[in-house]
């Protein structure tokens, strides 16, 4: 029997493996000490998480590595070699959430899907290259490279547990993260996040409108679905703004409503929330807050100069094209800007900024446009996180061996690798690519209620990688 006939006996073994690391919920938590005075630094859940996998590794004659906690591996070893092409994919996930329909914590099979937190993303990968592993063994094929999978532990919050696994135990030489999508993810834009903050050293006269706060965001990579800001003055000045937001409302479509609270006035602009990689999803309510606030005249100057500031050079723009960044490439298309985070007080104006800049491009050429623009302006930069672009040729030769075990078990020929804004295990990797496990026009339900993935998808995909694993190492 071959290895791609062997993986279809092993149908409902898969799906108990993958059930019981539903089961594990691996969500970071604080680290704890265990009786025998080991630390679990991302807590018990996402450990167990962990010496699941590792054991189904020995119970199918792998090697394995349990690397202080922070992370591990199962190994197929090759005789006469070092070289070792790696799988790396992650067993934590994000929270559960609300409104789901069962346990997210159980997983349910139901109507050829099966549910649960972890699922897609990222626990039926592995468990899907866990088995394309045990069936090329199984098929007595002896490889000519190791063949590793590398179980990260928080993927979703960090680096921290990948960090130490590579400085302790090193890098593959190439490999893949099953962390994205079907066909091949050849290349991964660059990211950057700052700051743009000013000092507001003038204060605002006790007459006219003042703001005395602002706030909108949660993370960098995220559209704000949400900004609030609050103000102050005459009542007769109240109702001018209420006033504004019918008219501004009538105007743009825009979601904006006030109220009185105490002797101050608070303002919330409401937007819709989406992925910072995908900012056109999705509507910014710190656009939308800033918009509406450049029509009304504040007492500080500096403020009205700081809100003009981002109107004229940022507003509902997601490609940095009035910021001076608006830098693309044939591979990856234009650069992505989201503005995350604002913070507005009587002492400063501060705005997080999160791009994903072209493959071909550098974090020097995004900082000197926008360093061009702010020139005559108070506001600087701080400069607070950057990863490097990933990007590989479409003529490689292991990426065209990817490309040839998805369309061996596809028959689709016509999707083609592409470029992503995200950024996956792969940014800490040489030679080593996203490569599935979503599927072209499958509904995407990670990080969602009911978390899914079709039973169909999850046995394709286990085959599409011990094609792959059988191309590349054997």
């Amino acid at each position: 029997m071959d290895y791609i006939e062997l993986l279809e006996t092993y149908h409902e073994e898969m799906l108990e493996t993958l059930g019981e690391s539903v089961a594990c919920p691996s969500v970071l938590a604080p680290a704890v000490k265990t009786t025998a005075g080991d630390i679990l630094p991302f807590g018990r859940g996402v450990h167990d998480a962990l010496e699941h996998m590792l054991c189904k590794g020995v119970d199918m004659g792998f090697e394995i590595c349990n690397c202080d906690n922070y992370g591990g591996h199962i190994e197929m070893k090759a005789e006469g070699t070092d070289e070792t092409f790696g799988i790396v994919a992650h067993l934590d996930v994000v929270p559960e959430g609300s409104g789901w329909s069962s346990d997210p914590f159980r997983m349910v099979n139901k109507d050829g899907f099966v549910y649960g937190r972890g699922v897609s993303d990222d626990k039926g990968p592995a468990v899907a290259c866990l088995y394309a592993m045990k069936a090329i063994k199984e098929a007595g094929i002896v490889p000519k490279k190791n063949i590793r999978l590398v179980l990260g532990l928080d993927e979703e919050t960090g680096k921290i547990g990948m960090e130490h696994y590579i400085e302790r135990i090193g890098r593959p030489d190439m490999g893949i993260t099953p962390d994205a999508d079907f066909p091949l993810v050849n290349g991964e834009m660059g990211i950057l996040i700052f700051d743009l903050a000013q000092k507001l050293t003038r204060q605002a006269t006790k007459e006219g409108l003042r703001l005395t706060k602002l706030e909108a965001g949660v993370a960098p990579n995220a559209v704000p679905a949400t900004a609030k800001a609050v103000v102050t003055a005459e009542p007769a000045v109240y109702e001018l703004i209420r006033e504004r937001i019918v008219q501004y409302k009538l105007e743009t479509g825009h979601e904006i409503k006030a109220k009185k609270q105490g002797t101050s006035y608070v303002i919330e602009a409401q937007g819709l929330a989406a992925h910072g990689a995908e900012p056109q999803l999705g509507k910014n309510a710190i656009s939308i807050m800033m918009d509406f606030l450049g029509r009304l005249q504040f007492s500080n100057d500096e403020l009205n100069e700081f809100i003009a500031f981002y109107n004229d050079f940022i507003g509902f723009d997601l490609h940095g094209e009035r910021l001076g960044c608006e830098l693309s490439d044939e591979a990856s298309g234009k650069l992505i800007l989201n503005v995350g985070m604002a913070q507005i007080n009587d002492g400063i104006a501060q705005l997080t900024v999160n791009i994903r800049y072209p493959v071909s491009s550098n974090a020097e050429a995004v900082y000197a446009g926008i360093e061009e623009k702010l020139s005559e302006y108070k506001i600087g930069i701080v400069k607070n996180y950057h990863e490097g672009p990933v990007y590989m040729d479409t003529d490689n030769p292991m990426l065209r061996m990817l490309m040839d075990a998805y369309i061996e078990e596809t028959g689709d020929s016509d999707s083609k690798p592409f470029v992503i804004g995200g950024g996956t295990y792969a940014k800490m990797f040489d030679k080593l690519l996203a490569f599935g496990a979503q599927f072209p026009g499958e509904e995407n339900t990670m990080h969602q209620a009911d978390e899914k993935l079709s039973l169909e998808s999850f046995y394709k995909m286990a085959r599409i990688y011990a094609r792959a694993i059988y191309k590349i190492c054997c």
